[in-house]
Parts: C-alpha cells; sequence; structure tokens
C-alpha cells in the first residue's frame, strides 16, 4: 500500500485504495493467505501422505474451524470498515456472513468421520476411516469459490473479506489468537488422555459434528444462503456498526486477555476508536458529496435544463415537435430537483449530528441518517449523469474514468 501510494505521486498520481468507488463496479479488497508452520518449515495445514501425517493435518484443520465457528464475529469485526461496507456482499465479493469452504474431497472425509463410516476416494476405492488407518487427503483441486470468505485451497487458507484500504495484521491476529486458544483446548485433552488415538479420534468427531454449520461449499451470494445462515445460527453482521460490538463482547475480551494480546482497556479502545473513525469518515464524505453537489451538480444540471427550456420555447414557436426535449427536461428537473431537497436534508442531518466520541448510538445515527441521505443522493447524481449533457457535466463521467486511454 505505501509503496502503491509512492510511486503514484512520483507520476503526479493518486493511487485510490478505497474499497468501492464505483457502483455496479466490483470492488477492491485483499487475499490473506494464512497457514501455520514449525520452527523447521513444516507446514502444518498441508494434507501429507501417511495416515499419522493426515491425523496431524486434521486436528489443526479442526482447531481452525471451531475457532472460526465460535469466533465468527471478532472475525468479522477485524474486517469492518466503511469501505468495506459498500463492498462485501456483491461483485466478486464475499457476504458478509464468515463461512468456510473445503471443497467436496475434503468436506467427504469430515463428513465420513462426523458419521463413522468409510471413506471413498476420487477412484472409488474404500479406505478405512480410523485414526491408525486414515487415507491420503488430496490437495484441493476444485474451484476456489470466489464468493467464499474463508477457502481451503490446499495448504493454507484463503481469508477474503478484507478491504483494500486495510492492513492484514489485525485479521491475522485474530486467526492467531483464535488457534492459539483451540489448541490449547485441544493439548489439554489430548494430553491427559490414556489412549492418544482412540482420544483424537473422538476429539476430531465431536468437533467436525458440533461446527460442521460453519462450512458452507455453495454460492454466498445465492439469496437462499442468508435463510440458511440463519437457520445455522450463523451471524449476519451487514456493516461496520453491527460489527463493533464483538470488540467488547466478553468472550472476546476474555480470549485476547487470557493470551496476552490485548488487554481489557485496549480492546475498549479499539471500540471506541472505529466507531468515532466511522462517524468521521461518514461525516467527511457526507459533507464533500454536499459540496460537490450544490457547487457544481445544481447548477450544471440548472444551466443545461435552461438550454433545453430554450430549445423547447424556440420549436415551439416555429411549430415543430418537442417531444424529446420537454420529456427530457421534466425528468432533469425532477431529479434535480429531488436532489436539491436531498441534500437540504443531508445539511440538516450533519448538523444535528451528535459528537462522534466513539459511541455506537453516534455511529448508528451517521449510517441511519446521514449514510442513508448521503446514498440516496448519490444515486440520483449518478441518474442525473447519464441525462445531461457532457458539455455540462462538471466531474469526469464514469465513462471518462473507465474506459479513457
Amino acid at each position: 500500500m505505501a509503496m502503491l501510494k509512492k510511486v503514484a505521486d512520483r507520476h503526479g498520481l493518486v493511487c485510490l485504495l478505497h474499497e468501492k468507488p464505483f457502483a455496479g463496479v466490483n470492488g477492491s479488497g485483499k487475499h490473506d493467505n494464512w497457514s501455520l508452520a514449525t520452527d523447521t518449515g513444516e507446514n502444518l495445514l498441508k494434507p501429507g501422505k501417511t495416515p499419522s501425517q493426515n491425523a496431524q493435518f486434521l486436528l489443526f484443520l479442526a482447531a481452525f474451524i471451531k475457532g472460526v465457528d465460535e469466533y465468527q464475529d471478532i472475525l468479522r469485526c477485524c474486517v469492518s470498515y466503511p469501505g468495506n461496507d459498500l463492498r462485501l456482499g456483491g461483485n466478486e465479493a464475499p457476504p458478509a456472513v464468515i463461512s468456510i469452504f473445503l471443497g467436496d474431497e475434503l468436506t467427504a472425509v469430515l463428513d465420513s468421520i462426523i458419521q463413522g463410516t468409510e471413506y471413498v476416494d476420487m477412484t472409488k476405492k474404500k479406505l478405512a476411516i480410523g485414526i491408525d488407518t486414515l487415507p491420503e487427503i488430496p490437495q484441493d483441486t476444485t474451484d476456489r469459490n470466489r464468493t467464499s470468505p474463508l477457502a481451503f485451497t490446499g495448504n493454507k487458507f484463503e481469508f477474503r473479506m478484507l478491504g483494500s484500504s486495510q492492513s492484514i495484521a489485525s485479521p491475522n491476529t485474530v486467526l492467531n489468537t483464535i488457534m492459539a486458544e483451540e489448541l490449547g483446548r485441544f493439548a489439554d485433552i489430548l494430553e491427559k488422555a490414556e489412549d492418544f488415538n482412540t482420544a483424537l479420534q473422538a476429539l476430531l468427531h465431536d468437533t467436525f459434528k458440533a461446527h460442521q454449520r460453519i462450512i458452507f461449499n455453495g454460492n454466498g451470494y445465492d439469496e437462499s444462503w442468508a435463510e440458511e445462515a440463519k437457520r445455522r445460527g450463523l451471524s449476519n453482521l451487514r456493516d461496520t456498526v453491527d460489527s463493533m460490538p464483538a470488540y467488547i463482547d466478553s468472550k472476546n475480551i476474555k480470549l485476547f486477555t487470557d493470551h496476552g494480546v490485548f488487554s481489557e482497556a485496549e480492546m475498549r479502545a479499539r471500540y471506541g476508536i472505529h466507531l468515532e473513525n466511522y462517524c468521521k469518515i461518514t461525516a467527511i464524505e457526507a459533507n464533500t458529496l454536499l459540496v460537490m453537489i450544490r457547487r457544481s451538480i445544481f447548477p450544471a444540471v440548472s444551466r443545461y435544463t435552461g438550454e433545453l427550456a430554450k430549445t423547447v420555447q424556440r420549436k415551439k414557436a416555429l411549430y415543430l415537435d418537442c417531444a424529446a426535449e420537454t420529456d427530457l427536461l421534466q425528468q432533469l428537473s425532477g431529479l434535480n430537483d429531488e436532489l436539491y431537497e436531498t441534500a437540504k436534508a443531508m445539511a440538516k442531518a450533519l448538523e444535528d449530528a451528535p459528537s462522534s466520541d466513539g459511541d455506537i448510538a453516534s455511529a448508528r445515527y451517521y449510517r441511519d441518517v446521514v449514510y442513508a441521505l448521503e446514498y440516496k443522493a448519490s444515486h440520483l447524481v449518478n441518474k442525473l449523469e447519464t441525462y445531461t449533457s457532457a458539455e455540462f457535466w462538471p466531474y469526469p463521467t464514469y465513462a471518462d474514468i473507465l474506459f479513457s486511454v
């Protein structure tokens, strides 16, 4: 990110890291490729070629699945940001619901463990699923499912919910802490076991069965997935305001304080800082849009409608048909009037806005009142752009920005 900004500045440009600057166009995010390795470089999320290696792989996979399911709220929270709110859930970005994609082969292995049945590999050869005879697990060869927030891609997970303007530090801190917690719990169970293999078999079975709801290999964009996720009991935190309370949830505070990552005071500070940041960014964007509307867009459309009105008058004087100009004039005048009223309401909303001191009530006001008006105004502007003559429009159009050479 720093390098992109430096290179852009060197060439007299500005590097735009906003996640979703254009409506209807793919957003910009990051893929955080995450795995665990030993101090000797052994990847613990790489399926092995022997039963014992796969037992190890499945143990770490179970810890990851359990951790993501139990702490899905804080995982969603760590990628929440105003720009990313616009990106998640559309145009090739994963939805706001946390889920894990494993692919058909690995899911079949887990199902066989849960059901206590034999695993049938891709060549249809039956292999026993007991811990002592775990089959070789093939690396996933299926499509990576671009709609999945967390996808297993052979020997790692891709966390795809990060916004382009965000650092990967927070998501990795959350993932690492979650794994430390779950592996600690697993160690407590296995270290006390009289028969390690039997205990491991039971642990894998119980973990996969209890947390299989977080595994989803389907289309995250399908409307039915939101209903299915709700039925499964998965959280659907759609934006930053809904996500931030995860920072001060007692379960999450305990997680980070137990491992010495953050103190409770630091967790509450992050909660307040992120909410204050949300309010300020929303206010800056709304004020910027207000200035653009008042000083440029409204006057430009008024000038164009004035020219159209003159054209209508001249045609009428010559008894010429002016239905097209009249219809366009009515549409533009109606949209411009609506934009003017929306801008007035937005100015009043900003004037009445509470101080952004990092509290949830202020953040909700900025989302439900200020941003709602900003969203309405931006869509009116987009409509006006498609009807207004290019010589009158004061800013580069979508076509200018996206397609000009």
